[in-house]
């Protein structure tokens, strides 16, 4: 649990957490193996980032922030059939969102187009790119005046060095031209239990490979005609390392490289070549690339690299009961209509987390509080929504807001008299800070805090009973006004204004307390009641996830807030009173049209459930 920072409320620092990859990269720290550390976050942009990015994020940051080193973020950009500019956009906003005034001194990004430059190491020729700024300076993230223009490193910025590598593996005998259809090489490939067959090209000849690898490039073949493999083990146990793909055709132009390569390289391939081009030190990635890492080793050591050789390391993704992470049903509940969208605040992205009101410290404390490992596990959602509930009780301003209303006629109030009420920001300050708010004759409450016929040990509002508004006064309930449909119109109450505070009856006790707003001084919203969006913790379980979709995931409202509210600014968020946090929604609230997003209730109710 994090200290509380006693100026602002907001919690302090927690100690840096300790697990096995900090660990050995403290070890490499004590040893001076490195002159500085370089980890990196390496997205494909073929989707949004969602919680399971964060712990990645928050792990290769966390480890630069902590030894003073730097993070790159780049795009493994190497399948141009599925990414997209909007998602690299979409991106590199969320990193900059999810670090932003705990870990953007460590991001590093290079010279707005800028590629490897040569140079020659212990006699051999080698390449590298260097960050656009020294790491720390702050000057490597856009948008800084002093800075050059800048911008996130791309892989496909290094596919003339990385189809150089693909050269030299050929004249070393250790990557062939291949000639097997895509479903030829499946078959051929094996199966765990059953070691895979040798290609009928596989021992060509070093010249007809480069010849041919060198036509691939030069795009005179078809999509699918040939692939460039690499020469390992085809009776290797390990099915990765049965001579993987290293380079595809594809006559598909480029969201970043445009339209001058026809043959690009594979994710493997690209990878660990990008890594050691940014001089990356650790190279730290999700338990399922584990199987893949003694091909990473394979390539690095193949190529005999004149430089240091960066080393993968992997730890258990996030997963979160309640949720699901694949892309391809993410991108089914945009594409069929569930959702409005990867920015709805239902899903589990980084941008419809940030639409709706979760703090990004909110998510970094959740990625602490379930740690690094190695041992895969669901965690439960509860554990989500507590941090957000601790994060926003520090930091969100206390107001008033009715969901639902029904007008109480204070018939003892004139009309037109004004009562001024001091009523608190947040009492989670060393120092609160007050507000006044508008008693009046005519005020709304809410519907679930009145019942005609109320339940036993009910002590909110109820005929002949007693309530305090909260920052006002005690309320008694004389009467209960009606439509012809017998649906409550009004109550007409009476104010017992010598129990306001300071009152010579200001300690009179009562057991219920409801909040309110003015009805003359209030003003109208729409209130967006976000829930999970699964009914089951586990909907990634079945094949058809989508039959657990929550009919009632977004519920809206039209609600009466109190007037300060209208000043309200698009990603403010607030603790309505009794009810929970929300947010002013960044794409459709206006001046004119006021949009508030449910956070998180107050309290978890599906724990009834």
């Amino acid at each position: 649990m994090s200290v509380e920072n006693t100026e602002t409320g907001a919690p302090a620092a927690a100690p840096a957490p300790s697990d096995f990859i900090r660990d050995i990269v403290a070890k490499d720290v004590a040893e001076k193996r490195y002159q500085k550390i370089v980890t990196r976050f390496p997205p494909e942009p073929n989707g949004y980032l969602h919680l399971g990015h964060a712990k990645s994020i928050c792990l290769n940051f966390g480890i630069a922030r902590e030894n003073a080193g730097q993070c790159n973020l780049r795009f493994d950009d190497t399948n141009p059939v599925k990414e997209d500019i909007e998602y690299v956009e979409s991106i590199t906003r969320d990193v900059h969102w999810l670090i932003d005034g705990w870990a953007d001194h460590c991001l590093a990004f290079k010279p707005k187009g800028a590629h490897p430059e040569k140079q020659t190491i212990h006699g051999r020729e080698d390449y590298f790119i260097a960050p656009a700024a020294p790491a720390g300076s702050g000057l490597s993230a856009p948008g800084s005046p002093r800075s050059a223009p800048s911008e996130p490193f791309f892989a496909s910025d290094y596919f003339e060095p990385i189809y150089g590598y693909a050269v030299e593996l050929i004249k070393k005998g250790k990557a062939y031209v291949d000639d097997l259809t895509p479903e030829e090489t499946e078959a051929y490939r094996g199966a765990p239990d059953k070691p895979g067959q040798d290609s009928p090209w596989r021992n060509r000849s070093i010249a007809e490979n480069l010849e041919l690898f060198g036509r691939m490039r030069a795009g005179e073949f078809p999509n699918g005609a040939r692939s460039l493999r690499a020469k390992i083990d085809m009776a290797s146990p390990n099915i990765w390392l049965r001579d993987p793909l290293l380079y595809r055709i594809r006559h598909t132009a480029h969201h970043h490289a445009g339209d001058k390569w026809c043959i690009y390289p594979l994710y493997d391939f690209a990878h660990c070549l990008s890594d050691y081009l940014e001089g990356v030190t650790h190279s730290v990635c999700t338990l399922e690339f584990e199987v893949h890492r003694p091909l990473y080793e394979w390539i690095l050591e193949s190529l005999e690299l004149p430089r240091a050789l960066p080393h993968q390391y992997e730890f258990a993704k996030l997963n979160v009961s309640y949720m699901v992470f694949s892309k391809r049903r993410l991108l089914q509940l945009v594409e069929e209509g569930f959702v409005d969208g990867w920015e709805d605040p239902r899903m589990p992205t980084l941008s419809g987390a940030r639409r709706r009101g979760i703090p990004a410290s909110a998510i970094r404390r959740l990625c602490a509080m379930v740690g690094v490992t190695k041992y895969e596990s669901v965690t439960d959602i509860a554990l989500f929504e507590h941090a957000v509930r601790e994060e926003l009780n520090a930091i969100a301003a206390r107001r008033l807001a009715v969901l639902r209303p029904v007008k109480i006629v204070l018939t003892n109030i004139p009309a037109g008299e004004t009562i001024p009420c001091d009523a608190t920001n947040n009492p989670q300050h060393e120092n609160p800070t007050t507000r006044q708010v508008a008693l009046t004759r005519e005020v709304f409450i809410d519907a679930e805090d009145f019942a005609e016929v109320p339940p036993p040990k009910y002590f909110r509002l109820k005929p002949g009973g007693e309530v305090r508004l909260k920052y006002a006064c005690i309320v008694k309930c004389d009467e209960v006004v009606k439509d012809a449909a017998g649906q409550v119109t009004e109550l007409r109450c009476t104010a017992e204004l010598s129990t306001r505070a300071g009152g010579p009856n200001a300690d009179k006790k009562v057991k219920g307390t409801i909040h309110w707003v003015s009805a003359s001084d209030c003003v109208d919203a729409e209130v967006r009641l976000y829930d999970r969006l699964f009914t089951v913790a586990e909907p990634a379980a079945t094949d058809d996830f989508k039959k657990h979709l929550n009919p009632h995931s977004c519920d809206t409202v039209r609600a009466k807030l109190e007037s300060s509210l209208a000043a309200a600014r698009p990603g403010e968020s607030y603790q309505f009173e009794r009810i929970g946090y929300f947010v002013v929604d960044e794409k459709d609230s206006t001046a004119g049209r006021l949009v508030f997003n449910r956070t998180i209730a107050l309290k978890d109710t599906w724990a009834k459930k």
